[in-house]
């Protein structure tokens, strides 16, 4: 007898699985944009426990999408769009009443071999694991449109299906797996064009449900220790001088066991005193750009030997098409290297460096959860950490270079903001002193900091930690991203939970 490997089994999606699970969500619904890489990556990191793949013969076959909700938004009122956040379960909460169904399909090719059910047990056997009340969503009534004549009202339709005097290819299915209907969700889905945009309530009660008032959390890790560097500019005649600079500081912060540290923007225009001359812009960029290469290795190799993450402030970087772009490189402990551009250029930046904005903005999956990096004045634009938050973030890092205190103002209110709409930390690192050989950076002004909603589990003025403006110093902060799940749930105010998704959303429109 030969052992084989299984050639079907349901399992957790991972983020290496968002390409084949949207090209599966393309064959799927043919008619419709599939969930874009920031909406799963959301799915994912926001709860990834609830979201599943069926997989046969190494191929997935399979998605079902799930997330938990508390009672009143669950058995309410709703529609697809408020309930899932826009597609990125960014309303999920670690510890809501009910598993709510996002969404579930299955191959075209495979219908037949009950795909579709193995992921509702799937589904189950989580709520039961969790303890969750139950299950609900919003089912489809694809019979709606060839039926609504004969019946008069959705209502009707979906009582003739509960009482077997008319068939539903997907509430039947339903009802034969143990969920009852609530009753009919109006203007549920209006892109559902078969079920006229409407949905069955449905729900299925967990018969081992408890009642408990413990709370659970999802996160990879509680308190998470940040360190922010605020780097002084001064000369230096060489990038092994510069490296040496840089490896003291993550040395330092390595030494308190800091599980990231952030580095200031453009901190590699430090580079540029080493011939301590005036060097033309364009010239400039070019010089720059042989230290990229260098540069990552540096950043990648400290983050391995000193087991830390490492935020490596930005860097202006020619692309392949010959634009510019301001890149913060994150090198994670793991030895990983990822890539975070500036959407948006100052007018400065575009006019000394010719520096482009970019257009992907995307989570980076780190051993304490996902984060985001928005590079400066990015920080001033809100709908940039909403994407990033609905993805999952829960920690910020924004890398500055400013001037003069106005600038700096400018960032840090912003930040704040950001902080408090969001329910997230945000660490802040910039530059101080100045390199007068080098253009646009005569002069600099910087009071780094860390800092936090504004509620009754964080610091008092909502900043964790912070630095004497204007001199080189490191700062650290302990945060606890259990404290934001909490304030999520039950703060004084509730941001994310109390967004209006019926009247404004952020979707994310790459360029073509």
């Amino acid at each position: 007898m030969t052992d084989t490997a299984p050639r079907l089994e349901v399992r957790r999606a991972t983020l290496a699985d968002i390409p084949a699970v949207r090209a599966l969500c393309t064959k799927v619904y043919r008619d419709e944009p599939p969930y874009s890489t920031a909406q799963l990556k959301g799915q994912m990191q926001n709860f990834p426990q609830g979201q599943l793949v069926a997989v046969f013969d190494g191929r997935i076959i399979g998605y079902c999408s799930t997330f938990r909700v508390r009672e009143p938004l669950a058995l309410g009122k709703h529609n697809w769009s408020e309930i899932t956040g826009g597609g990125y379960i960014s309303r999920h909460v670690p510890d809501g009443d009910w598993l709510y169904g996002a969404e579930v399909f299955v191959d075209p090719d495979h219908r037949g071999s009950r795909i579709g059910q193995r992921l509702y047990e799937a589904r189950k056997e989580l709520c039961v694991r969790l303890g969750c009340k139950g299950i609900v969503f919003g089912g489809r009534l694809p019979g709606l449109h060839r039926r609504l004549k004969i019946y008069g009202s959705p209502q009707a339709y979906v009582d003739a299906v509960v009482e077997k005097r008319a068939r539903d290819p997907v509430l039947s299915f339903q009802l034969r797996n143990g969920f009852e209907v609530l009753g009919v969700l109006e203007n549920y889905l209006p892109s559902d064009r078969e079920s006229l945009g409407h949905a069955a309530h449905l729900v299925w009660r967990n018969p081992h449900h408890v009642e408990s008032g413990s709370y659970s959390s999802s996160l990879l890790k509680d308190k998470v220790r940040l360190a922010i560097v605020q780097y002084q500019q001064r000369r230096v005649r060489s990038f092994e001088e510069f490296g040496q600079n840089v490896e003291y500081f993550v040395d330092v912060v390595a030494d308190y066991k800091a599980d990231f540290v952030v580095f200031p923007e453009l901190f590699t225009l430090q580079l540029l005193s080493i011939e301590n001359a005036r060097i033309p812009a364009p010239e400039a960029i070019a010089r720059l750009d042989e230290y990229t290469e260098p540069l990552k290795q540096l950043l990648s190799r400290l983050a391995v030997d000193y087991n830390i993450n490492v935020v490596g402030g930005s860097h202006p970087t020619r692309m392949a098409d010959g634009a510019i772009h301001n890149i913060c490189y994150v090198c994670l402990r793991d030895g990983s290297i990822h890539e975070q551009a500036k959407i948006h250029p100052t007018p400065n930046e575009r006019y000394w460096w010719n520096i482009e904005g970019a257009d992907r903005l995307e989570t980076v999956m780190t051993d304490c959860g996902p984060i985001g990096v928005l590079i400066c004045y990015d920080a001033e634009f809100p709908e940039l950490p909403r994407h990033l938050v609905d993805q999952g973030a829960r920690l910020l890092f924004v890398p500055f270079c400013t001037d003069e205190r106005q600038s700096y103002l400018r960032v840090r209110y912003c930040c704040q903001a950001r902080a408090v709409e969001n329910q997230i930390y945000v660490a802040l690192a910039g530059n101080c002193g100045n390199l007068p050989g080098v253009e646009n950076m005569d002069i600099q002004y910087a009071q780094s900091c860390i800092v936090t909603p504004c509620d009754f589990p964080f610091a008092r003025d909502g900043v964790a930690a912070d630095t004497s403006p204007n001199v080189e110093a490191v700062a650290f902060a302990d945060v606890r991203l259990s404290d934001l799940e909490q304030a999520r749930a039950d703060g004084t105010v509730q941001n994310l939970n109390d967004r209006r998704f019926d009247l404004y959303r952020v979707d994310w429109r790459p360029r073509r």
